[in-house]
């Protein structure tokens, strides 16, 4: 697998296109999106965070987002208990609540830290329940994604090195054997 930053680019906005599309995700609604830079040059996440990886990937994303009109939610890492970087619009149309803290390479991993600085006003929140995710490197954004989650197979596998996994949502299904689930 390649990893220079043009393929990196394109491999993003190729699946975030590809969920974006497949998700049927409206306007306003959020994309959660975890990332290893590390993972995606081929290294132990965690252990080789790239600044110039990170911009290139959000780059892609912001592109994709801005065109379908779909909130970007950047999650960090474990060090910041997973809060996310999202733009304040964002947090107020969805009452989510802020948290003080500044994610950098270290704290927060690499994308959440570009993200503070390539978005319009920048906030971090603890919590977000975001109808579509992508997971770039296992990074683990199941707890930021609406219930029900349902495992989407994108045609892109990989970023750079990093497995890519995909989710959307749909409501529950309630009602047992009698409920009717679509309307005639």
């Amino acid at each position: 697998m390649d990893t220079d930053l043009a393929t990196i680019g394109r491999q993003t906005t190729q699946a975030a296109e590809e969920l974006i599309k497949r998700a049927q995700l409206k306007p306003g609604n959020i994309l959660v999106v975890g990332c290893s830079t590390s993972e995606v040059q081929g290294k132990r996440i965690g252990s080789y965070g790239s600044d110039v990886v990170a911009a290139r990937i959000l780059s892609s994303l912001m592109k994709v987002c801005s065109w379908n009109q779909v909130a970007l939610a950047i999650q960090c890492c474990e060090h910041l208990n997973r809060a996310l970087v999202v733009e304040q619009s964002t947090a107020g149309t969805y009452h989510l609540e802020q948290v003080t803290v500044i994610p950098v390479a270290k704290a927060g991993g690499a994308l959440a830290a570009q993200a503070m600085r390539e978005f319009v006003n920048p906030v971090v929140v603890e919590h977000i329940t975001a109808h579509a995710g992508l997971d770039i490197g296992s990074t683990l954004i199941g707890m930021h994604i609406k219930r029900v989650a349902i495992p989407v197979r994108l045609e892109q596998k990989h970023i750079g090195h990093a497995y890519l996994t995909a989710a959307h949502t749909r409501p529950k299904l309630i009602g047992g054997a009698r409920a009717i689930y679509e309307l005639c």
